[in-house]
């Protein structure tokens, strides 16, 4: 059973709950860790549609005081005390990494979660199913290879430990993806960015917010599970909940989704140190 969701979100940026609802319902299901990895701040220029940039940055102190209180307080749950973590998740943007170094030291992180949500300039996960329905094949494998290479570069970065959704670049065109990955030098292209992840001493995150999305299925796909597995990667479970009805959501099929790669363990992340714990389907 997973006990620890690491990838939540907040009123404070483009979620719907208080950090206190989000930990309640921690509590009621039963979790031991619920990690609180707010977006990071962005510069103008890596914009989206909807942006919520000016609001997360005027209250990202009111935000890092409540996660600091319920952490200084936790409350017992159906399985015990629940604990809070503090992150963020940081993106990883072009030209940028002087602008990401010093955000990952605004505050005293328990971890940081290391995303790529943009290519270029360009927000490929912005409620842009459209754009992606014009895409040809080639024009979604040219995006897909832009991104596992940006990703790489995230992750030889060594600024985060723990890679969020792996495969996000499918969202909007899953069945492209597939495609793609049914190719020898796309795999490729993928294991050599696992690999990278392996050196850093990162983890992987394994996500349900696939679930709630379009492309319906969980990141990462089983082709990068099953190069994930061959390479023995640490991993860690995450639903990047947005409300507090989606914390832990979708956790039993993760976890039996994980073990039927061979996983059995996961690492959750406190002070920058990765601690395992048995995964089981208790």
């Amino acid at each position: 059973m997973i006990r620890a969701d690491i990838h939540t979100h907040t009123l404070y940026s483009h979620g719907l709950s208080t950090p206190r609802a989000l930990y309640v319902a921690a509590l009621e299901k039963g979790l031991e860790f619920l990690g609180f990895a707010e977006h990071s701040p962005r510069p103008a220029g890596f914009d989206y549609t909807n942006e919520y940039r000016e609001h997360l940055t005027a209250h990202l102190p009111d935000y890092a005081r409540e996660v600091a209180r319920l952490k200084a307080a936790p409350q017992t749950g159906k399985n015990g005390p629940c604990r809070v973590l503090f992150g963020m998740e940081m993106d990883w943007l072009d030209g940028q990494e002087d602008f990401t170094r010093a955000a990952c030291r605004a505050f005293d992180f328990d971890y940081l979660l290391g995303s790529v949500h943009f290519i270029g300039r360009w927000g490929y996960d912005d409620n842009t199913q459209k754009t992606w329905g014009d895409f040809s094949q080639e024009e979604c494998e040219h995006y897909y290879l832009a991104y596992f290479t940006a990703w790489e570069a995230m992750l030889r970065s060594q600024l985060f430990n723990v890679a969020a959704h792996p495969d996000l670049i499918k969202i909007y065109s899953v069945e492209q993806f597939h495609t793609w990955l049914l190719k020898p030098q796309s795999r490729a292209v993928v294991k050599h960015a696992l690999t990278a992840l392996r050196d850093s001493g990162m983890s992987m995150e394994l996500s349900s917010a696939g679930l709630r999305k379009a492309c319906r299925e969980i990141y990462p796909a089983p082709p990068v599970m099953a190069l994930a597995a061959e390479l023995a990667l640490p991993i860690s479970f995450a639903s990047d909940a947005h409300c507090d009805k989606d914390v832990a959501a979708g956790f039993a099929r993760l976890a039996s989704y994980a073990l039927s790669f061979g996983f059995r363990e996961y690492v959750v992340f406190e002070k920058g140190r990765g601690v395992p714990y048995p995964l089981n389907t208790l």
